[in-house]
């Protein structure tokens, strides 16, 4: 009967994934079996911790933090949780060791929500790592499979990329995180003053890791490579987009890729796929 259980959880945090992004589950699809259910996972508690910080604006968030980061170890401890999300996750953080720094890093970013609106170079480079660089290890963890030195020979890459998705949401989600929650991200900008050159010197460095990301994802274990590299495409599609956008819409408004061009993408991504031509 604990089998039902675990998949009852598991199917939760599924769930969470497909209603939140439609693009992380559109590449978890494409994943082979043996890798979808411990991505839904992080997945889940990540998306969890992030809503505690950016919508329950009625009730205590550093204390629905602090309970949310305690039960999250007691979980992994115990190898059991009542709440389905984090029981999901720790089944998938004992079976691939992921390490406790990596979840250490990423709920202290969760708290760094709680505490900045402003983010100098040192506290921005903190955030990225642990709100997405970590969470790309996390995954790389589950593709690797115990392969230790796969592991570190990808582990720059995997953080390239969790850097450019984070960024790119910064730029897709500016208007909201600072009309909703007052934040500011990106070290130095004044929202209310968002020139061009600004935009052009944070797109020139999320290309670069868009650059050193795409290295890893052709040495990703076959299994994993067809998902990560179509969530990589549906991104750097948002990057073009925002790019060939003036400074004043990304201040205004959330661009998006409509859902026939991420169609497309997967159709043609497979395409590239079955040629080995990723």
């Amino acid at each position: 009967m604990m089998q039902l259980f675990d998949d009852v959880c598991v199917e939760c945090s599924e769930h969470i994934t497909k209603r939140y992004s439609t693009s992380f589950s559109m590449g978890i699809r494409v994943f082979e079996p043996r890798f979808r259910n411990p991505i839904y996972a992080i997945y889940g508690f990540v998306r969890f911790a992030d809503e505690i910080v950016d919508t329950f604006h009625e009730y205590d968030k550093r204390a629905l933090l602090e309970e949310f980061k305690n039960d999250t170890y007691k979980a992994i401890v115990q190898g059991v949780s009542l709440n389905p999300v984090l029981h999901s996750f720790q089944a998938t953080v004992n079976a691939y060791g992921i390490e406790k720094e990596l979840i250490e890093a990423f709920l202290k970013s969760m708290e760094m929500d709680l505490e900045h609106h402003d983010y100098e170079q040192s506290l921005y480079e903190e955030y990225i790592y642990g709100s997405a660089e970590v969470v790309g290890l996390m995954c790389l963890r589950v593709f690797c499979e115990g392969n230790n030195e796969l592991y570190d020979s990808l582990k720059s890459p995997a953080r390239s990329l969790g850097a450019a998705f984070q960024k790119i949401n910064f730029l897709r989600d500016m208007r909201s995180d600072f009309d909703d929650r007052g934040r500011v991200y990106f070290p130095g900008i004044d929202f209310s003053k968002f020139t061009e050159a600004d935009k052009v010197e944070i797109e020139k460095d999320i290309k670069k890791d868009f650059d050193d990301a795409l290295v890893g994802i052709v040495g990703l274990p076959k299994g994993a490579r067809f998902g990560v590299y179509l969530a990589y495409k549906y991104y750097l599609n948002l990057y073009k987009k925002i790019k060939s956008s003036s400074a004043a819409r990304v201040q205004s408004e959330r661009i998006r890729v409509r859902d026939g061009k991420k169609m497309y993408l997967l159709f043609s991504s497979a395409f590239r796929n079955q040629l080995n031509m990723l």
